[in-house]
């Protein structure tokens, strides 16, 4: 197999650890051994700064968290969704859940300092969902993604608690600042940030490291904005007056 293919078994063991009664045929039992051997084995090929041991027993001590935070995940898209019948429809059939659980693993070997392996982990969500969340974003509990075609969440954002993201939404990052030779320097906050209760409508884009939006605002569909907003804040383009023409 190839890496992309041996990763998607993990995450495979990853989706049943957390969600058994849709990906574990009724027993997660089995999951948590399988990633830590897999998981450990393809560790020890990478340049890491601790022993694959100690990083795989740090990433499966953070699962039973990891699944506190994807439950509240899912009761988010339930009670956000008026078209959501169960949390298992929301479990089984909402791309924007599948991408934010598979974040929520990755974003755990993110910060282990794991190289390539969550990345891969994200692209394998973004191939299956079309929703391409960096590993290193930082997401609080409540997230919600509806629809969600065509989301981008860049590595340095952060987002606070109950948030929600419509189709399009794109949170990325202004020029990108280089050195004295020309080359982009890295580590720096590109992306923006929203505090708890934020509500960003379709095709919206919000750019910059310094752009913040404050929390309970709404920011409307096809907005550009790179700018910080205060708290209670609605931001909304004026609708252009539509022209309507009969065919006889």
């Amino acid at each position: 197999m190839t890496l992309p293919q041996r990763i998607a078994h993990i995450l495979k063991h990853g989706m049943a650890a957390l969600h058994p009664c849709v990906y574990g045929e009724l027993n997660s039992k089995g999951a948590i051994g399988e990633i830590a051997a897999d998981l450990e084995r393809e560790i020890a090929l990478l340049p890491t700064e601790r022993p694959a041991k100690d990083i795989v027993a740090d990433f499966i001590a953070r699962i039973p968290e990891v699944k506190r935070i994807v439950e509240t995940d899912v009761t988010a898209a339930y009670e956000g969704d008026p078209a959501a019948t169960s949390r298992m429809e929301v479990v089984m059939a909402y791309p924007g859940l599948f991408a934010v659980t598979v974040h929520r693993l990755a974003h755990e070997l993110y910060k282990l300092k794991v190289p390539i392996i969550p990345r891969i982990m994200s692209e394998l969500a973004h191939s299956k969902t079309g929703i391409d969340i960096h590993p290193g974003a930082t997401i609080g509990e409540r997230f919600f993604i509806d629809h969600g075609t065509g989301v981008v969440i860049g590595e340095t954002t952060v987002i606070g608690r109950n948030v929600r993201l419509y189709q399009g939404v794109t949170l990325g990052g202004l020029s990108f600042s280089k050195d004295s030779s020309g080359v982009l320097v890295k580590g720096l906050k590109r992306h923006p940030n929203l505090e708890d209760n934020v509500v960003v409508y379709a095709n919206a884009t919000i750019l910059g490291g310094e752009t913040t939006i404050g929390h309970d605002s709404e920011i409307g569909g096809n907005v550009w904005l790179k700018d910080s907003v205060p708290p209670f804040s609605r931001v909304y383009n004026k609708p252009p007056a539509p022209v309507i023409k009969a065919m006889q």
